[in-house]
């Protein structure tokens, strides 16, 4: 299928998404939040891979929001009475819903950020998993540099990534954050020195995931999330229930059997998901 604003392949259980609109600095669109909605649903509900990388081209990886969006007259937000200011809430929950499919995806997501990583790119990134720079990638917190407060998910998601301070930093100022200090505060786990160096070592990552059971990777990002948001008590409790789901004993003797006899290990997919509202029923 052709995307306006991606290239997506999938192979060898690996699946990659470029931005490809580099002219327009890869800037998000109604049809971008679409496209990358549709991608995210396809690779959770057949889960022909174990791992996306998400890539991009051009100078930057991502500017943010194409504002003309919002003055083309073809989507506009109504904040001159109480009904339409009401909508705006809503109009934000959807899109929150694209980000929050990519944070939920039942695989890891290495993000491989080159150039500039502005306002919404920095709502995207902070829902993957991994995040990889090259020397030149700085994150900005664009929104108040246009007079607004940042509402796709940076303000709620880095927090805990980064320490608070620095997040307050950047959503007051509007000022860069440049590659090293963004590795030295733990944004990101690496940098690079050339983008090409840094898409080599995403896709030598995606490998070695790829290469491990599909439900234990499951598992534990589930695992990690709920530790993140909830009390290690809680998060223990939750551990036992979740191990209790996806213990597979045939798992440990597969990783054994491989490292005895020197071969690749053979893990399961995880199984398709289908919509229950896609179910085929005949009203009776």
């Amino acid at each position: 299928m052709t995307y306006q604003c991606f290239d997506f392949e999938l192979s060898d259980k690996i699946a990659h998404l470029r931005f490809k609109r580099p002219d327009s600095m890869n800037t998000m669109q109604p049809v971008f939040f679409r496209e990358l909605s549709a991608i995210l649903r396809q690779l959770q509900q057949e889960a022909a891979a174990r791992v996306l990388i998400l890539s991009s081209t051009g100078k930057h990886f991502t500017a943010g929001m194409a504002l003309d969006v919002f003055t083309s007259g073809s989507f506009s937000l109504d904040d001159q009475q109480a009904t339409g200011r009401a909508n705006i809430g809503l109009v934000l929950q959807d899109m929150h819903q694209c980000f929050n499919q990519l944070e939920a995806l039942r695989m890891p997501v290495i993000a491989a950020i080159q150039g500039g990583c502005i306002g919404g790119g920095v709502d995207l990134v902070c829902a993957t998993d991994i995040r990889l720079a090259s020397q030149d990638a700085f994150f900005c917190i664009q929104e108040i540099n246009i007079g607004m407060t940042a509402d796709l998910g940076t303000l709620q998601r880095l927090p805990k990534l980064i320490p608070e301070g620095i997040v307050h930093e950047m959503a007051y100022t509007g000022r860069r954050l440049p590659a090293g200090r963004a590795m030295a505060v733990g944004l990101v786990n690496e940098v690079f020195d050339t983008q090409e160096e840094m898409l080599a070592a995403a896709l030598q990552m995606a490998t070695e995931i790829a290469a491990k059971p599909p439900i234990a990777i499951w598992g534990s990002k589930q695992a990690i999330h709920y530790a993140r948001d909830h009390s290690t008590h809680d998060a223990l409790q939750q551990m036992s229930w979740l191990q209790s789901g996806i213990w597979q004993s045939s798992n440990l003797l597969e990783a054994f059997m491989a490292k005895q006899q020197g071969r690749a290990t053979q893990f399961a997919d995880l199984a398709p998901l289908k919509p229950f509202t896609d179910a085929a029923y005949t009203l009776k």
